[in-house]
């Protein structure tokens, strides 16, 4: 994989002077790191507590079924943990998704009310080490951290605990990003392809005549004219966080990087958002809209699962975990749907494009004043066992998957927090070992236990293709999405994440500003010429000072 230079966010305290938090600006290509098996006996890691502790949690649920009798802090999960870790969860407030969750925290830390242990976001991180509200970990990482989770940390080459530290101090344990779950990739119903006798995409004329004929051809044989063309998330483009359904690789075909800080031609710091690159992509995207190209009802659609799960679909733009979410739901319905990913569409020389994510965006925190912020580690550590299937109790974890499945729910939806740690490179190095089990090369018996899992996955889904639709998503997402991850294409990273004092006055009108631009003009609201006065504005509203803020962090610190 070629990289472009790579820079990771920096963030300033003003209260700090010229102290700055979150700083990690790294140069070169972030390559694999082996990983070292952790140590099955670990002592104060995996120890419980011998007398209950009480941990008061902030819970952001979504998408959860609960079997009868049981709550949202008591269920077969929270029994669990508590047994494993002598931990007594209690929520201290619940949120229904993410928006809500945060709404409710920024609250909860302008009133100095904190649960004990939560999630924070990069910016509500920052507001509570500049306020001195949360605990400085680095006493109880060594002691408390499982070899697992500080592989994890290692492979970063340092990225993910510099992200989360302030002099010398440690105020969080930091997620982990996959590289692999940054790019979006293009998902297409092979079946339909076969169908039509269409070759697969590449560029984005490909694209446009594949959408169109599923359109106009009956690809289901249905003999409705019902298919749809491809969908679209209201949010159009992802930033930070990849997703479902964004025009990220749209854009990146045509070298634009909305919503990114990168270098324009002559070395200067510039914002991707208002690059003439972004105006040609979106000229493309309103003609897509005008002739049905992407569906020209996603600003009015309430959810767009309805039309995936109901097969109007053959086109999804995606990550490489497709069929995880949203294709399972869709096969499901009809057995007969091949999915295949492609790394597409391509730019103007054949290469394909696209962004990445930061290494870190959120961080696992304790509240000063909390009694065992030992807790949270140890709760980190048994949560992280049981995500990488390295639970030295097989049938006791094989039971909490089941019984999650049995509800039709990810068991990780259950966590009392959600902060996924796992190594940067993992999905490559997975595929790489899944394929040489398959063909023979090494032994299923030596896998590591998480590799191992998917690889009995795909035995199960080679038995009985589709019985199991955990089996089926996991086995494709792998070995599908596992390949295109290793597929050649140019990686452009921001140059920053993070804000500047202009932008805690001026960022949230400007995001408003860049969003009703793009959307207007995409459904022809607004003309193509818009676009030269949307960027005029946006530099007149604070854009500037804010360029030249975010050059001065990033030059400043190369």
């Amino acid at each position: 994989m070629k990289r472009e230079r790579v820079t990771v966010w920096r963030r300033q305290l003003a209260s700090l002077g010229a102290c700055s938090l979150l700083v990690a600006i790294a140069a070169g290509c972030t390559g694999s790191s082996a990983s070292k098996e952790p140590n099955s006996v670990e002592g104060d890691a995996f120890s419980p507590f011998e007398s209950p502790v009480t941990m008061g949690i902030a819970y952001s649920y979504s998408d959860i079924s609960l079997p009868e009798g049981e709550f949202t802090d008591d269920h077969f999960l929270t029994r669990y943990l508590e047994k494993k870790t002598g931990i007594n969860i209690k929520y201290e407030w619940e949120a229904s998704g993410e928006e809500q969750y945060n709404s409710k925290l920024d609250l909860a830390i302008r009133s100095n009310d904190l649960p004990d242990v939560f999630i924070a976001n990069r910016e509500q991180f920052r507001v509570l080490v500049q306020r001195d509200m949360i605990v400085d970990l680095k006493p109880y990482y060594e002691q408390y951290t499982s070899d697992l989770v500080k592989s994890i940390y290692d492979a970063t080459e340092g990225k993910a605990l510099k992200e989360a530290s302030v002099e010398g101090k440690l105020f969080g344990m930091p997620n982990v990003a996959i590289e692999a779950d940054s790019p979006t990739y293009v998902w297409v119903r092979q079946d339909w392809l076969d169908k039509l006798k269409l070759p697969a995409p590449r560029s984005l004329d490909d694209l446009e005549r594949i959408s169109k004929a599923f359109i106009e051809e009956d690809p289901d044989g249905n003999g409705k004219p019902d298919t749809i063309g491809i969908p679209v998330n209201n949010t159009l483009i992802y930033g930070e966080k990849t997703g479902v359904h964004g025009l990220n690789s749209v854009f990146s075909a045509y070298h634009a990087f909305p919503k990114s800080w990168i270098r324009d031609e002559q070395g200067h710091i510039v914002y991707g958002s208002i690059r003439p690159e972004a105006k040609a992509a979106l000229e493309r995207i309103a003609k897509w809209y005008r002739e049905g190209v992407i569906d020209n009802e996603f600003v009015l659609r309430k959810d767009i699962v309805d039309i995936v799960e109901l097969n109007r679909i053959g086109i999804v733009f995606a990550p490489w975990w497709a069929t995880y979410w949203p294709l399972s739901s869709a096969v499901a319905k009809d057995t007969k749907a091949e999915w295949r990913v492609f790394a597409a569409p391509v730019d103007s020389n054949g290469v394909f494009m696209t962004n990445s994510s930061p290494t870190t965006d959120r961080y696992l925190v304790v509240r000063k004043g909390y009694a065992h912020p030992e807790a949270a580690l140890k709760m980190l550590n048994v949560l992280t066992r049981l995500e990488r299937n390295q639970e030295p109790n097989k049938a006791e974890a094989q039971k909490l998957r089941a019984t999650a499945v049995q509800l039709g729910v990810q068991l990780r939806n259950y966590y009392p927090f959600d902060l996924l740690l796992d190594y940067p490179d993992a999905i490559e190095k997975r595929y790489d070992l899944l394929i040489q089990a398959k063909n023979g090369d090494i032994d299923s018996e030596t896998l590591d236990p998480e590799t191992r899992s998917i690889y009995e996955d795909m035995l199960l889904e080679n038995k009985a293709p589709l019985k199991n639709m955990e089996a089926w998503s996991t086995s494709q997402a792998y070995l599908l999405g596992g390949a295109v991850s290793k597929q050649h294409k140019v990686v452009k990273t921001s140059l920053f994440y993070g804000v500047t004092p202009t932008m805690e006055k001026k960022w949230t009108a400007l995001q408003k500003l860049e969003h009703e631009t793009y959307l207007k003009i995409i459904t022809g609201e607004l003309p193509i010429e818009a676009f030269d006065a949307f960027v005029s504005n946006w530099r007149n509203q604070g854009g500037s000072l804010i360029t030249s803020e975010v050059a001065g962090l990033v030059d400043g610190n190369e």
